[in-house]
């Protein structure tokens, strides 16, 4: 274990109103179900709680913000530091006319089936994307030609330094599965717009847009979503498809039979394997495309001195 003594780094933060908890294992805070230990997990109790962390805590203490784990690698070495999932407390979901106030911690989904109900237009897309809101709009998520840009009105967000900020959508610069937001400011809230509709379409839409995914993506696989972003005017499955890749597999990582933009963790896979093969497929498009594929899966935390190179394994 890379912690050292235990005990030490909670010895030296700030006391909170939520909870800090030692050694944590990553692989079950994502969807991969791999990666080493979280140092310490905070879990912040609201906003102010939030700040006074980070105002408190020493400057060289290094933080991470994780949600629940859907388009995240944590690697083998976990990860050191803090880490911060928001709960709860920050999931709330409110509706006002054509807007809803959510909190960052709130799902996609939960977000679709509250529009749903309200007759809320816009947001059927939100229904298959997994994940919460503040990670949607970190990444600019989104799916059948829509995304969160689309419908963020402002974000409010929590600098490294505890300083509160409340942004218009505009000032984000929200692209393609990106954004200008630093790794080190956190999304706390969010206000978006949508637009009022007949729940039977939007009910429609959604059903679609499931279909298309069903038959589409391994949905009840181990895996993070989209490995690769889309290059421009290109589509990464098409071009992973070309370099030969669909059903490679490093160890217990396999590139997905039926969907080759996914990695899926066959049952037993490292994050080793699963790197080591997302890293062989990006050398394999290269060779066949002179394209250099990017990825879409946030990786983070430590590597480790385990050896799961390429080494034509099936």
């Amino acid at each position: 274990m890379f912690f050292g003594k235990k005990g030490s780094l909670i010895d030296m933060l700030p006391k909170v109103e939520g909870s800090y908890v030692e050694d944590v294992p990553m692989s079950d805070l994502t969807w991969f179900g791999v990666g080493g230990p979280a140092e310490v997990l905070y879990r912040p109790n609201d906003e102010l709680d939030l700040q006074r962390f980070l105002i408190g805590k020493p400057y060289n203490v290094h933080v991470t913000l994780v949600g629940v784990g859907s388009n995240l690698l944590v690697r083998d070495g976990g990860i050191p530091g803090v880490v911060i999932r928001l709960g709860p407390p920050f999931a709330s979901v409110r509706v006002d006319g054509d807007l809803i106030h959510c909190g960052a911690a709130c799902l996609d989904t939960k977000i679709a089936k509250v529009a749903l109900r309200e007759g809320l237009g816009g947001f059927e897309f939100l229904g298959g994307i997994p994940g919460t809101i503040g990670g949607a709009i970190k990444m600019n998520a989104g799916s059948f030609s829509r995304e969160i840009k689309d419908v963020l009105v402002k974000a409010i967000i929590i600098d490294g330094s505890g300083n509160r900020y409340e942004l218009d959508a505009d000032e984000l610069r929200l692209a393609y599965r990106s954004s200008l937001i630093p790794n080190d400011w956190i999304i706390t809230s969010a206000i978006l717009r949508g637009y009022k509709e007949d729940p039977a379409i939007i009910k429609k839409k959604m059903n679609d847009y499931k279909e298309k995914r069903e038959t589409a993506q391994p949905l009840k696989a181990k895996t993070a979503g989209s490995t690769f972003k889309n290059p421009e005017g290109l589509q990464a499955w098409k071009l992973i498809e070309r370099a030969g890749c669909r059903g490679l597999r490093v160890g217990g990582a396999m590139i997905s039979e039926k969907h080759c933009n996914f990695i899926v963790n066959v049952g037993d896979a490292t994050a080793n394997d699963i790197e080591t093969l997302g890293e062989e497929v990006r050398r394999r498009v290269k060779e066949a495309t002179s394209i250099d594929l990017e990825w879409e899966v946030r990786r983070i935390g430590v590597k480790t001195e385990k050896d799961s190179s390429f080494g034509g394994r099936y």
